[in-house]
């Protein structure tokens, strides 16, 4: 295996960062700069394996900035510690590929990068749905080969969703943004499963139908389900956005597939697992009216055997939250996570985090996920 290439950004810095990928925009690198650090970025598009960074962070390093693709558990941890760490950040908002309990164990903090990713992620479920709807990608592959011979009336059939049921599993900020994006959007009724209720999207639905009665037009409904077989038996199209865990792993098998609807759609832009692809493939190939729209996969890179062949099956790369503003806002509070720690300033405790995408941010790390265990000061406004 050949060996990876690192650049070294503020030579002069005297603290050592480590950045696992190359980060877009440069606030974030502002940040670290602000901070004192000397910053080594790996500039190799690969993923690096746990002896990789643990190479890296060889010879002393203060902190690191790493991502969902790496496994960051006790052996990295313990490294970062050895190496005189004290601080760590994913560039995501999720951390399943991070045992904070180990990090919490060797006394370092972990920060993540939340509030940036609800309307990006939420748009790209919305893409995803119409996309599979109506049956854009094969559309495109057929004209692109030259196929298209004119206008037919049975050419791409595909499923009008306006003022059908949208189903959601999982409603946290994103699902619920996705939510309302179709309510509002294409006055579609909806129905959601969560553990814990969403007053607050009940109440925009509520509150949406009163206006469209009061426009003479039929109101939209919401309902919470009392198990997530009423979702997949109602819905026209359902969107996933739960966490990964034990509980959510392949969430929707072969045996909730078959309770959908023959042309129901299926969303996934929350975690690959949440999802036993292989079912999925399978359930596809049977019901060809059947359509998903996929942005992450349970092997991430790979795909399960079968998936790429399908028709009904739109799918892309892990992009969900690929726009300049969101993945430069991550990249900035990944870095203002490490800086705040090495500088010895508390933690953010309000859920707005917006004030650390300006030029001048509060002197605290916004977002660390064991600062309650590790009895860090919290950030106290004037």
């Amino acid at each position: 295996m050949a060996p990876k290439k690192w650049e070294t950004l503020n030579p002069s810095g005297s603290k050592r960062v480590i950045v696992t990928k190359q980060l877009p925009g440069e606030r974030w690198l502002e940040r670290l700069t602000q901070a004192d650090c000397k910053v080594e970025v790996c500039t190799s598009p690969d993923v690096l394996s746990t002896e990789e960074i643990n190479t890296a962070m060889a010879g002393g390093c203060d902190g690191a900035i790493g991502q969902l693709t790496e496994s960051w558990e006790e052996e990295l941890f313990a490294a970062l510690k050895d190496a005189g760490g004290n601080a760590y950040s994913n560039c995501a908002v999720g951390y399943n590929n991070v045992d904070v309990d180990a990090a919490t164990r060797h006394g370092i903090p972990v920060g993540n990068t939340p509030g940036v990713l609800t309307e990006t992620t939420a748009e790209m479920a919305v893409a995803l749905t119409f996309a599979a709807a109506r049956r854009t990608g094969e559309s495109e592959r057929f004209l692109r080969a030259g196929l298209y011979k004119g206008w037919l009336p049975t050419l791409f059939l595909g499923e009008l969703l306006w003022r059908k049921t949208v189903g959601i599993i999982g409603a946290g900020r994103i699902g619920a943004t996705y939510a309302q994006m179709m309510v509002a959007g294409h006055k579609m009724n909806l129905i959601y499963y969560d553990i814990h209720q969403n007053k607050k999207l009940e109440d925009f639905i509520a509150d949406y139908g009163k206006f469209l009665s009061s426009r003479g037009e039929p109101p939209v409904s919401c309902r919470r389900a009392s198990n997530i077989e009423e979702v997949l038996r109602e819905s026209d199209c359902v969107s996933l956005h739960t966490i990964l865990d034990p509980t959510t792993h392949h969430l929707i098998n072969a045996q909730r597939l078959a309770l959908m609807k023959e042309n129901a759609l299926l969303i996934n832009t929350s975690r690959g697992p949440v999802v036993d692809e292989a079912a999925l493939v399978a359930h596809c190939q049977r019901h060809p009216d059947f359509r998903v729209g996929l942005d992450v996969f349970e092997d991430e890179p790979d795909l399960k055997p079968g998936l790429v062949e399908l028709d009904n099956a739109v799918i892309v790369p892990h992009i969900a939250s690929a726009t300049r503003w969101t993945r430069e806002g991550m990249a900035t509070l990944a870095a203002s996570n490490v800086a705040a720690i090495l500088m010895g300033y508390p933690v953010w405790q309000e859920p707005d985090i917006t004030p650390f995408l300006e030029a001048d941010p509060p002197k605290a790390a916004p977002s660390i996920l064991n600062a309650a265990d590790l009895n860090l000061p919290v950030y106290e406004s004037c």
